[in-house]
């Protein structure tokens, strides 16, 4: 469970933002709530309930804008700052999550969502919940980041998937004298890199050993978990295990992917929304059976549950503090009695997306891609901890040093130890 900051920070706000953003809170009725979401995805679904649920409640018509991705995320820092937050507000939790808290952003929603919570998955759930309370409730799919593999690339090496670690440092020069790179890693988009640091990280130090980072104490970045996790993608690196060239591989166009499923690289260590992209634009790969799918390998004497999972649980709703009592009543409403409705879960499903329910089983063996659904399904489960992405866990201040200080790690210009010194010195900033 997330455990709450000793430190928070504030965003800045300028005159000419401000401007920017007083027409976009409060859009509606004077009682109406409001909801910002995003746009592509699964986000059509998320949109199109929330009109579904204005037409069939009396008395409530919520006004739903959408921005991109990050477009959205520079408004709602400046908007969720300056009282001008939408009644719904959409978030990943982590870092931003605990510093809304310590500033009164949101309200306690633990009492009002109950009915909700209970239906949730507890290792998903968990990441909306700080000192006990619930802030946040899930509220679109589940994203584990998972092992790909091509089983042809395999079967033609003579060699099985690696299960843990020295399977992995074993497998890797068995590999590249069948001409094939280990690994892909989209090293030119830079986050990819923290797929490996948290997963490594979990493994060796459990979930704790990250949860001392989002908590702010000091020095948490020195872990030896930490430290030893830095260590061990160095050994990769060294060791020839991942393409040459990753260093200009982008993960946008799904380079990465698509070089597993062209049997140039024979794994790649990617999150879930991976397998529909490569069935639109590599389909023989995934409808040939080719196209494997496995859990992060276990790190012999860890400290970690080799169940733990990495990657993005959803995102999730929180309510402003800065809005009306009755456009809080009509969200808190809408969480508890609509959300994960029959038909939004179906639709979800149908793109090819994991609502973070229990008891879908039944649901999941019905559809066309039950065999990576029901996989991705049963990790989320099984595990004691799915644990955020560390690009969101962390203070939003400490993001773009995070990557730019991991690049460095897996480009070997910079020691696992400085990497920790130079991260200990963003705490609290």
């Amino acid at each position: 469970m997330p455990v709450r900051r000793t430190t928070s920070a504030v965003a800045g706000l300028s005159v000419v933002s401000l401007l920017a953003l007083s027409a976009c809170g409060g859009s509606g009725g004077e009682g109406d709530p409001d909801a910002w979401v995003l746009n592509g995805g699964v986000w059509p679904v998320v949109e199109e309930d929330l009109d579904r649920y204005s037409e069939e409640t009396e008395g409530v018509d919520v006004q739903v804008e959408s921005f991109a991705n990050d477009v959205y995320k520079e408004r709602i820092r400046t908007a969720v700052g300056s009282g001008e937050a939408p009644t719904m507000i959409v978030g990943w939790t982590g870092g931003t999550l605990l510093e809304y808290i310590d500033e009164g952003y949101v309200v306690d929603i633990t009492e009002s969502t109950q009915g909700l919570q209970d239906r949730l998955i507890d290792s998903v759930a968990a990441n909306g919940v700080v000192d006990g309370s619930t802030y946040a409730v899930p509220m679109n799919n589940m994203q584990p980041v998972v092992l790909y593999y091509n089983k042809q690339v395999f079967a033609d090496a003579g060699v099985e998937v690696p299960a843990t670690w020295q399977e992995v440092m074993d497998v890797v020069p068995v590999l590249e004298e069948h001409g094939v790179h280990p690994f892909s890693l989209a090293g030119n988009s830079r986050w990819p890199y923290l797929m490996w640091a948290s997963y490594l990280t979990d493994r060796l130090g459990g979930a704790e050993a990250f949860e001392a980072v989002v908590a702010g104490e000091e020095d948490a970045w020195s872990h030896p978990a930490i430290v030893e996790a830095m260590e061990r993608c160095q050994e990769l690196v060294e060791a020839g295990a991942f393409d040459p060239g990753f260093a200009s591989v982008t993960a946008d166009q799904n380079e990465d992917g698509q070089l597993v499923a062209d049997g140039e690289a024979a794994m790649v260590l990617q999150g879930s929304w991976v397998y529909s992209r490569l069935l639109q634009d590599e389909p023989d790969v995934v409808e040939s059976g080719d196209l494997g799918f496995t859990t992060f390998p276990a790190v012999e004497g860890g400290e970690g549950e080799p169940s733990n999972i990495v990657g993005n649980p959803a995102n999730f709703w929180s309510i402003s503090a800065d809005a009306s009592e009755e456009q809080r009543q009509a969200a808190s409403d809408y969480l508890e009695e609509s959300l994960f409705n029959e038909g939004y879960v179906d639709g979800m499903l149908e793109t090819g997306n994991l609502p973070p329910l229990t008891g879908l089983e039944e649901k999941i063996a019905e559809t066309e891609d039950q065999e990576f659904l029901g996989f991705a399904y049963d990790a989320v489960q099984e595990a004691e901890s799915f644990q955020l992405s560390w690009d969101q866990a962390v203070a939003p201040s400490q993001v773009q040093p995070l990557l730019e200080n991991l690049e460095k790690v897996f480009l070997q210009e910079m020691t696992p130890e400085e990497f920790a010194a130079e991260m200990n010195a963003t705490q609290g900033q």
